[in-house]
């Protein structure tokens, strides 16, 4: 069951789907503001106070750092919980659904380990123009929402899409940025596939898309022969199936500090890394969301990617399910070479790879984002001609 178009009463259930039981109520509270704590006393602390050029010297770097910030749009991390989060992509979405060729609605998806999911789907108006399914996931630390425009775009030729925000992540439950385990999501993504889209869609080819880390757990999940059965082939931008980690040391200590203090957020390595779109409108907006996590990676996080990654690596020879990858050379995020790899070294039968030269890592919100979409598209709609089921 999907929303209405209009905002859910106060203390109404959301819409919930939840194949074969009743769905659980959750509902959104606002929490009465905590109080003021008690002034403590005030303790004294000797501190080496460094000298006043090295203090001016830090000052002017700060300012500096912060000057750069403000132009790109960086916004400064703020915590939220996930029912706030979850409050602000309905509104959200209702702000932006609008009218016109596309209906768009949002359901949460309780999985089997209870936790709650962000989900949304944008419906051509015609529903006799659905010609096929995409299931979209995000990439890491973003949410299914920036993909409005392109979700409106394969409406306009006839796909529905799906898409749902992973664990810890945008509106769903779990700490913003941190996932205890990415093969919970992509146990989320079989699971939602199976109990709503293909429930929903009897019949339908259906896609999986995926970005980045998102293309990672897309990939992961294809490689489950109950999976490839139900799919017609994946799309994949940036693929995380090769990252670079900050440092050598980190896939030493990693694993073992993701045990010890998973939660724990690695300020030292917190530092805006290269741009991942050429764009500078399209940077600022993705930094000034609220829903887009902006703190410091977290232990736990970056092993589970650099896990997920070797993965995949070591079995590329597996994948057999049609594909299109899609990936920028000038990508300093994931490795385009892996991607070369994947085309390489996979068994299968149709396969499509595109570089794009001098391209970041964000495609889809680069300068030239509506011809990468007309390319993800067109090969789209050759595998459905070759299928027969227009």
């Amino acid at each position: 069951m999907w929303a209405p178009t209009t905002s859910p009463a106060a203390g109404a259930a959301l819409p919930s789907h939840r194949r074969g039981s009743v769905a659980g109520v959750r509902i959104v509270v606002a929490l009465p503001p905590v109080k003021a704590r008690a002034r403590l006393p005030r303790r004294r602390l000797c501190l080496a106070v460094p000298p006043a050029s090295e203090m001016a010297a830090a000052a002017a770097a700060a300012a500096a750092a912060a000057a750069e910030e403000e132009e790109m749009g960086w916004r400064k991390a703020v915590e939220m919980d996930a029912a706030e989060r979850r409050e602000m992509a309905i509104r959200r979405l209702q702000e932006e659904a609008g009218t016109g060729s596309t209906r768009r609605e949002f359901a949460v998806f309780e999985t089997a380990r209870g936790d709650t999911l962000f989900t949304q789907t944008w419906t051509p108006a015609a529903v006799d123009r659905v010609r096929g399914i995409i299931v979209l996931l995000h990439g890491l630390n973003e949410h299914s929402g920036r993909y409005n425009h392109f979700a409106k775009l394969l409406n306009d030729h006839g796909l529905k899409v799906y898409a749902m925000d992973w664990i810890g992540h945008g509106g769903s439950d779990g700490v913003h940025g941190y996932v205890s385990s990415l093969d919970h999501a992509v146990g989320d993504l079989k699971e939602f596939l199976e109990d709503v889209v293909l429930e929903e869609n009897y019949g339908l080819p259906c896609f999986l898309f995926g970005h980045s880390t998102g293309g990672a757990i897309v990939l992961k999940a294809a490689l489950d022969p109950c999976v490839e059965a139900h799919i017609e082939g994946v799309v994949l931008t940036s693929p995380a199936i090769r990252v670079q980690p900050a440092h050598p040391i980190i896939k030493v200590v990693a694993p073992i500090f993701s045990v010890l203090t998973p939660k724990y957020r690695v300020a030292a390595l917190h530092k805006r890394g290269p741009p991942v779109s050429r764009d500078p409108e399209a940077m600022k907006i993705k930094y000034a969301d609220p829903l887009v996590y902006t703190g410091p990676i977290r232990v736990r996080t970056g092993n589970e990617i650099l896990r997920i990654s070797s993965y995949l690596q070591r079995n590329l020879s597996r994948v057999t399910v049609p594909f299109l990858v899609l990936h920028g050379t000038a990508d300093t995020i994931t490795d385009p070479g892996a991607s070369q790899q994947l085309y390489h070294s996979s068994a299968s039968a149709h396969k499509s790879i595109k570089l794009y030269d001098g391209y970041l890592h964000d495609l889809l919100f680069e300068p030239e984002r509506d011809d990468i979409a007309n390319d993800i598209i067109n090969w789209l709609s050759s595998r459905l001609n070759v299928l027969q089921r227009w």
